[in-house]
């Protein structure tokens, strides 16, 4: 038994020399080695493949924890992370928010969120009151109304909560609907999808978040540095790159509260509904397979909103999520919400 193993052992040695001594693999292995160094000579790249190894071995491990747990603690375990469950649901609007596996409620119980929730909906009322009445006259703009009124509430809010010693920083996402234009302002990583006529995904919001080469820069230039540690993050901290309040941050320059605003044809898409969430959903659903969830289930009592964060929960989703789901009916000109 002994003499065959050594004897197999033997020959798998022959094998290997005989392949790896021939010259066209050592020039294929040369070449390989060549390749390698120059794509991934740089300290920041490596770093980069070393810290997603990390990243992926991390993910496995939490996965399985929360599968253990939730087998362990069966209902007593979804009570608890169920214990905030929010939705709302009024004519062509639905919302459903839950804690999830978090330790807190952030998308909504939170100081920062609240600020904005309790001034930037009425000072952006009020602002377009004022154009709509002077429109005439006013070299205004939905754009530039938007961008005016969250850098207003952000600076407004900095000011409070640095005064009590708060750190607390929320996302912006605000979607306004005129008769033949759809206006979107992003702040931070939360996203905006809409489904158009035709069932296609269509991204209304675009991420920030500190690995992107732009935000990169942009931080590297005002003194500061992203590291990884679960993710990418600003100053080793923050998990994006924009937001409203985090004040530490934003004294450093590092954090900006500047919202990107785009502008969408209604007459040329003519959407079915559109999908507003919180970065929890978009760690479980890619903005395709959302709007391809969602579509399939518009005929339910929250327009899919509630089946999709369940489902994005069930996908072993880490952090609080909350959607809202707005379903647009067509019209001789285009689409608009529902009255």
């Amino acid at each position: 038994m002994i003499e065959d193993t050594m004897t197999l052992l033997s020959l798998l040695g022959r094998i290997m020399r005989y392949f790896l001594l021939r010259p066209e693999t050592l020039f294929l292995l040369c070449i390989s080695l060549a390749l390698w160094s120059y794509f991934f000579h740089t300290d920041e790249v490596k770093t980069i493949v070393k810290s997603s190894r990390d990243a992926v071995n991390m993910v496995k491990g939490k996965v399985a924890e929360m599968m253990q747990n939730d087998r362990l603690g069966g209902l007593n375990v979804l009570d608890a992370e169920f214990s905030k469950t929010w939705d709302f649901k009024n004519n062509n609007v639905a919302v459903y928010s839950i804690q999830g596996r978090r330790d807190h409620m952030e998308d909504r119980f939170e100081a920062a969120a609240d600020y904005v929730k309790a001034h930037l909906p009425e000072s952006l009322r009020q602002q377009l009151l004022s154009y709509e009445r002077e429109k005439r006259e006013s070299v205004s703009s939905y754009l530039s109304i938007l961008e005016q009124r969250i850098l207003a509430v952000d600076r407004d809010m900095v000011d409070k909560l640095s005064a009590n010693h708060d750190e607390a920083g929320t996302t912006c996402l605000v979607a306004l609907l005129s008769d033949r234009e759809l206006t979107v302002a992003n702040v931070g990583d939360s996203r905006g999808v809409l489904c158009d006529k035709d069932g296609n995904a269509v991204a209304l919001s675009h991420d920030h978040k500190p690995y992107q080469l732009k935000e990169r820069k942009r931080i590297k230039r005002a003194g500061g540095f992203i590291s990884f540690n679960g993710s990418w993050r600003v100053q080793g901290i923050l998990a994006m790159s924009r937001s409203l309040g985090d004040y530490p941050l934003k004294n450093l320059n590092v954090v900006i509260p500047d919202p990107d605003v785009l502008t969408f044809d209604l007459d040329k898409l003519q959407p079915e509904f559109m999908i507003l969430a919180s970065d929890g959903l978009w760690d479980a659903f890619s903005n395709e397979e959302a709007v391809r969830f969602v579509r399939e289930r518009l005929d339910e009592p929250h327009y899919g909103a509630k089946s999709i964060v369940l489902q994005s929960f069930y996908r072993g989703c880490p952090d609080n999520i909350t959607v809202m789901v707005v379903k647009f009916k067509s019209g001789p000109v285009g689409s608009k919400a529902e009255e």
